[in-house]
């Protein structure tokens, strides 16, 4: 997803304009709006400062604009090759029913890096907690675009973001 998706998708969860967050951002109020839009269709691309900027408008972690640098299978394969020769992966097959469109026996993967397992594991209990109503998907976003802030470790500390409402 590139940097102007990101933005859009970001400051559309928010429910803001292209104009406010322009206009937040610090934009002439009569080209706030065409910034924003420039930025979202990728006719300009932010820089730092400004990307900084805007996830502290948005209230997000500034990554959650980023454009992730691993979009090709080759870099996450290297990666896993890179894993492979510390010692840090198992590859296993396993039966997995989820989505009826891939087969249903498949690769797995198994990092064994502790630090990894645990964010993984969080992972895991907030995509549960979504399916089973226990948080929204507002929340479990939230979650998201605010991580590593809002991470808890399963509820064994405190998160520098809270991201669940009160009910």
């Amino acid at each position: 997803m590139s940097v102007g998706s990101r933005i859009r998708r970001v400051r559309k969860f928010r429910n803001m304009t292209q104009k406010e967050l322009g206009i937040a951002l610090g934009y002439d109020e009569k080209s706030a709006d065409v910034r924003i839009t420039q930025y979202e269709t990728g006719t300009r691309t932010p820089k730092i400062d400004v990307l900084n900027a805007m996830a502290e408008v948005l209230n997000v972690n500034v990554l959650s604009l980023k454009e992730p640098t691993l979009y090709s299978a080759e870099d996450i394969m290297s990666i896993l090759f890179e894993l492979d020769d510390e010692d840090g992966l198992n590859l296993l097959d396993v039966e997995d029913n989820s989505d009826s469109d891939l087969p249903k026996s498949r690769i797995g993967v198994v990092i064994k890096y502790n630090l990894i397992q645990s964010l993984l594991k969080e992972w895991q209990l907030r995509k549960q907690e979504l399916k089973d109503d226990l948080i929204t998907k507002e929340e479990y976003t939230e979650w998201k675009f605010n991580w590593p802030y809002t991470t808890d470790d399963c509820g064994k500390i405190e998160p520098k973001i809270q991201w669940k409402n009160n009910k």
